[in-house]
């Protein structure tokens, strides 16, 4: 039953190409050609060869411009980006199918679908519908792309650049009507730069750039030849009377700051105005009372939504005698000639890094042709896959002696995160008078130390020491610090079997993490190199096949998974289709507030749509305050806040929004409340079973919802923490911490919230095989326990932690009075 599982999880694999490390949306990563998406040869060629890309919109063509009229104009933009030194990607939908870059014929085809109740305007709510109706049903239904939807199509291909005509904006009076065109919410989560001339001056202009402030998105118009600030165009017309954010003075500028966004990288796109030019700018006064008088037929004649534009457009076209399509075809020719000049200087920036060796650059692989860095080209499942053995850095399994190999452990739980060579650097001033901190810019007296570090390394121990048989799987390199590790984990009786080691020959370097604390023993600074864990092999399913035979060659299964974020997305998707294939749960410790956000945007590649596939794989996460926001913040950027099933969820929760903040505040104080990390965790519950979000000196945080049968609801010694509701409730408990320490007792704050998850997981796993059922709410403080001994360690993890009393003997202890 197994195998099969693993196989169909083998073949869907295997269908995925690399997912570009900066998606903020819920994007899967698809084949370059498939039922629903194809890129063109040309294109496809282009972005792996480094060229520069441009991709167009068609509702220009489908809903803008005549037959044949809107033909030229495309064969006209097309050659415009070719002539300037660029590759075109024209996107649209032809059968249901999107294509990033069309050839004559399939480009003739669709334009000649104006018109046809069959083509449709596609924005990104669309594409579902036209993919499964059109490219899975058959039926024949044809779209050209808005800026919303050319926007995710280019991105899902790799391109980084889009030229287009005007950008839609808020209506007038849309702070009532919420009017506002999705290509504003789409600049927010989609990261690819739009080369436009600004909305429609028949729009709100202020509101419009204040919502793409809200909305994160950079802002900047094109000087063209001007000097000092200049105003935010108004399509037609070249001043609006509003001011730009910001000016740009040349494509080099504009290139560059789409190179350092990418390079961050800021999950929002960037939007560059490039006015009308002079010769076909129609003066303000004019088309301002132009627009005034369609704006207030169309409102007389009560046309709003969908058909306002076309009817205001077609309006203007009639009262301004044809100026206003005069304009627009100048204006979009500009837009294409700026935005494929920009592309070029983009292109130039990605070579220099690449020749420079730049890392995050993206660079070409010859042996695939591949991009291998962020944001990588969408590939065939073909390119996946190695073409040697001399492709794949060389891997081998840990020797663990003929005993382990033959008989391996029955393992409690299987730790896949990261191990690390850590060095602890604490600020010890010559003098008690001086500044806590250290001195930046000059060497400064300090207490050094080294000990094995790594997230995963700290997690696999604290549980060890805490009782439970454990087998870490994680990557060093057959180096000195790698070596060193290997026998730390050996020493602590910690299963080796799934480890892997990588030839520093081929650039693979062990993990190091550096701190630098202050006199308190707080981080000032800390410095990491886990590059290898973004090797390239790790991204490929038969690393994570052998590693599944490894773990299940014994005839026990883990009871747990324990993963942390130092894995890549690509990595941690199959990581989750793991959990999920072979049905055992997993716990999840962020690492950080950029790695946090990884576990949604991996859950929407692993489960393709399937948003409440995560609900069941991912029991546990151990978030600290920031690292909940990235988390909140990531599954509302990647839309599963929007998902049907949690709705459903928060539905069952019964929760009123009149009175909570007054319940938050009773049960957490004003300060966790304002800071949103109760109402953070409600949100999150939908998807992840039990958040324990730790909360530093003021302990931790357990959230988790109870069926309304479970006995807490209404016991007594509960009823403070449980917000009750309609099917289910929520429970939400804070855990002081269980003794006071002293500042001068803390020796290291490393390892603190790696030991809390670690014994967590032992104690879950004793009380599973005792026949109890396990509760995190008898655990936690236990946990805090051997937390504090850490905290006053200088190991990672206390080996004091083998001392402590076992769960359930620690619970009547401290709460005595509590049967449940």
């Amino acid at each position: 039953m197994l195998s099969r599982s693993l196989s169909r999880a083998r073949a869907r694999v295997s269908t995925l190409g690399p997912c570009p490390f900066h998606i903020p949306l819920p994007a899967r990563c698809i084949s370059t050609r498939s039922k629903l998406f194809e890129v063109a040869e040309e294109v496809e060629w282009a972005l792996s060869a480094g060229k520069p890309v441009v991709a167009l919109e068609t509702t220009i063509y489908t809903h803008g411009f005549p037959y044949p009229e809107n033909v030229a104009l495309a064969s006209h933009l097309e050659s415009l980006v070719r002539v300037n030194g660029g590759v075109p990607a024209t996107i649209g939908i032809l059968n249901g199918k999107a294509h990033v870059g069309m050839r004559p014929e399939k480009l003739i085809e669709l334009i000649s679908t104006a018109g046809s109740k069959d083509t449709w305007k596609i924005s990104r709510r669309d594409l579902g519908f036209i993919g499964g109706l059109g490219g899975i049903r058959g039926q024949k239904l044809n779209g050209g792309t808005t800026i919303s939807g050319t926007m995710i199509l280019a991105h899902l291909a790799g391109i980084k650049v889009f030229a287009t005509g005007g950008l839609g904006g808020v209506h007038r009076g849309g702070e009532n009507s919420m009017d506002i065109s999705a290509d504003l919410t789409e600049l927010g989560r989609t990261p690819v730069a739009v080369i436009s001339s600004g909305c429609k001056s028949f729009l709100d202009i202020p509101r419009t750039l204040e919502y793409l402030e809200t909305q994160g998105v950079g802002v900047a118009t094109f000087s063209d030849g001007r000097i000092g600030d200049v105003d935010f165009p108004a399509f037609f017309s070249r001043e609006s009377g509003v001011k730009s954010p910001r000016t740009i003075q040349s494509e080099a500028d504009a290139a560059a700051v789409i190179h350092a966004q990418f390079q961050l990288p800021v999950h929002s796109g960037l939007h560059f105005a490039n006015p009308v030019p002079e010769s076909a700018s129609m003066p303000r006064n004019e088309i301002d009372g132009i627009i005034a008088k369609a704006v207030a037929e169309a409102d007389a004649m009560g046309i709003t939504g969908a058909s306002n534009t076309p009817h205001i457009l077609k309006r203007i076209r009639e009262l301004s005698n044809n100026a206003s399509v005069i304009a627009n075809k100048a204006l979009i020719e500009a837009n294409v000639v700026r935005g494929t000049k920009v592309a070029v200087e983009l292109a130039k920036l990605e070579l220099a890094d690449k020749q420079e060796g730049t890392s995050g650059a993206p660079r070409i692989d010859a042996s695939r042709g591949a991009r291998t860095s962020q944001p990588p080209l969408l590939q065939t499942p073909d390119a996946l896959l190695p073409r040697s053995e001399d492709d794949r850095v060389s891997a081998r399994l840990i020797d663990s002696g003929a005993d382990a190999k033959h008989n391996p452990p029955a393992n409690d739980l299987l730790v896949i995160g990261s191990i690390a060579s850590d060095t602890s650097c604490d600020y010890l001033p010559f003098s008690a008078d001086t500044e806590v901190s250290p001195i930046l810019h000059t060497s400064n007296p300090a207490v050094i130390s080294g000990s094995a570090g790594g997230v995963g390394r700290n997690v696999a121990t604290a549980a060890q020491y805490a009782g439970a048989q454990v087998a870490l799987s994680s990557v060093v390199a057959d180096d000195l610090p790698g070596k060193a590790l290997l026998k730390d984990l050996t020493s602590s009786g910690i299963d080796t079997t799934p480890m892997h080691i990588l030839d520093p020959a081929k650039g693979a370097r062990t993990a190091q993490y550096i701190a630098i604390n202050d006199m308190n023993k707080d981080l000032v600074l800390a410095m990491g190199d886990f590059s290898i864990f973004a090797q390239p092999e790790l991204d490929d399913p038969p690393h994570w096949d052998n590693l599944v035979g490894t773990i299940f060659a014994s005839s026990s299964r883990p009871r747990w998974i324990v993963t942390d974020g130092n894995w890549s997305k690509v990595a941690f998707s199959s990581i989750l289709r793991l959990a999920e294939e072979s049905q055992i749960p997993l716990a999840f410790e962020p690492v950080s507030t950029v790695k946090a956000s990884r576990l949604f945007e991996a859950a929407s590649i692993a489960f393709q749509g399937r948003r409440q596939v995560i609900s069941r794989v991912l029991n546990i996460a151990t978030p600290n305050m920031l690292e909940l926001a990235a988390m909140h913040q990531a599954a509302q950027n990647n839309g599963f806040f929007e998902d049907e099933h949690w709705w459903e969820v928060i539905n069952d929760f019964g929760l009123s929004s009149a009175g909570s903040r007054d319940k938050f505040v009773r049960m957490l104080g004003k300060d966790l409340t304002d800071q949103g990390v109760p109402q953070q965790n409600i949100r999150l519950l939908p998807f992840i079973q039990h958040i324990v979000t730790k909360l530093g000196p003021q302990g931790s945080l357990l959230t988790m919802s109870l069926p309304s049968t479970d006995v807490r609801t209404s016991h007594p010694d509960y009823l403070p923490f449980i917000l009750p509701g309609g099917k289910r409730s929520v429970y939400m408990r804070l855990f002081p911490p269980p003794t006071f320490v002293s500042q001068h007792e803390i020796v290291s704050v490393n390892g603190v919230g790696d030991t809390l998850l670690g014994v967590m997981m032992a104690a879950l796993v004793a009380e599973e095989k005792a026949g109890q059922q396990p509760r995190l709410d008898k655990i936690i403080p236990m946990a805090q326990k051997a937390s504090i001994l850490t905290l006053k360690s200088k190991d990672s993890v206390s080996p004091l932690i083998k001392t402590m009393p076992t769960t359930q003997s620690w619970w009547q202890e401290s709460y005595p009075a509590v049967r449940v």
